[in-house]
């Protein structure tokens, strides 16, 4: 039997979990619910996904916008197993007393706190410690890219402690018009930066620490990293443990592969939806170790690594499926994850 899944919030992330959705074997996508009424709910309809107004007075707004619409969030809730609320930041909390009304299981994004839930979810890190979980909190893309890395390394052994510092999108690029900054830089006051203890969510034995500096563009962030390891080693080693990780891609500055544009326009090469890039971009020709000193960078596409994470969330939550590597297969095989870009 599918498990019937409900999206709320049908943004960046909404959108894009709901294609996932339509991809698995074992998933229903029963509905998405928004308050919109402009082009972005409308393509949810163009692609014959049914819609739900967050309440009546949306319900009447979005009619009046030319929407089909299905009924309000309660009775979306009435039709699913699980919801995926991927609302802005600080609305999902307020969602989630309908949900736990219900008796229904529920995942929230990584702009809600840690708290809300008291479980904060990466696949290849803790998928079994969410089974059968009310909820779950599948942490931030920036959060997301540190804990497949170091956990990569410290599943090999090799991570003693990490220091990293990430270069940020200003803004998401479909509202650059909006806002965001221009001709500037401007670095997160406090150290270390939230992304750090975030991950510590997740694994309490990371010892990590960040800093944030937010950039003038909007198509991904880049990291840098100094890690210590536990002993020498060789990069062949670290390289050998980061492609343990079916979620890291590892890239080369000699292929033309030297900033997030050009992978970006490979992702759209590659006839990537929305030129969406999944995986972590690492450069393996940049990485050097230095006795017991590692020294990386890479890319995360802010607006997609969060959604193989949310897929197997389900899974892990619903019970699906209790493996973490056969859920994680399946969802990399759906989307078409790769760990080279070269074949």
């Amino acid at each position: 039997m599918k498990k019937k899944i409900a999206v709320v919030g049908y943004g960046v992330i909404g959108k894009r979990v709901a294609d996932a959705i339509q991809l698995q074997d074992d998933m229903e996508l029963v509905g998405v619910c928004d308050v919109v009424s402009d082009w972005r709910i409308k393509m949810a309809e163009h692609k014959s996904y049914p819609v739900f107004a967050f309440d009546d007075a949306f319900q009447k707004q979005m009619t009046s916008g030319g929407i089909s619409i299905n009924g309000n969030l309660d009775d979306l809730i009435a039709k699913a197993d699980i919801m995926v609320d991927c609302t802005p930041k600080q609305i999902a909390s307020k969602n989630i007393d309908k949900y736990r009304k219900a008796n229904l299981k529920f995942i929230v994004q990584g702009g809600e706190k840690h708290e809300v839930t008291g479980h904060s979810f990466s696949a290849e890190n803790n998928y079994e410690s969410a089974l059968g979980l009310e909820c779950t909190r599948v942490v931030s893309c920036n959060t997301t890219s540190i804990i497949r890395t170091l956990t990569a390394l410290k599943k090999a052994r090799l991570l003693k402690k990490a220091r990293g510092t990430l270069l940020r999108r200003a803004t998401d690029p479909w509202e650059s018009h909006l806002g965001g900054i221009m001709n500037t830089l401007v670095p997160e006051k406090d150290i270390p930066s939230h992304q750090g203890p975030d991950a510590q969510t997740v694994d309490p034995q990371l010892d990590v620490i960040t800093a944030a500096v937010k950039v003038p563009e909007t198509l991904s962030h880049l990291h840098y990293w100094n890690v210590q390891l536990t002993r020498k080693a060789s990069k062949e080693e670290v390289l050998k443990a980061f492609s343990k990780s079916t979620r890291i891609s590892l890239i080369n500055y000699t292929d033309g592969l030297s900033s997030n544009n050009t992978i970006k326009e490979l992702m759209l090469a590659m006839g990537r939806p929305y030129g969406d890039m999944y995986e972590v971009a690492l450069w393996q020709d940049m990485l050097q170790v230095v006795d017991d000193e590692l020294f990386y960078a890479y890319v995360v596409d802010n607006q997609a690594i969060v959604i193989p994470e949310t897929i197997d969330a389900i899974r892990a939550l619903t019970g699906i499926e209790k493996n973490a590597d056969s859920s994680i297969r399946k969802t990399n095989k759906s989307l078409g994850l790769k760990r080279s870009f070269g074949n």
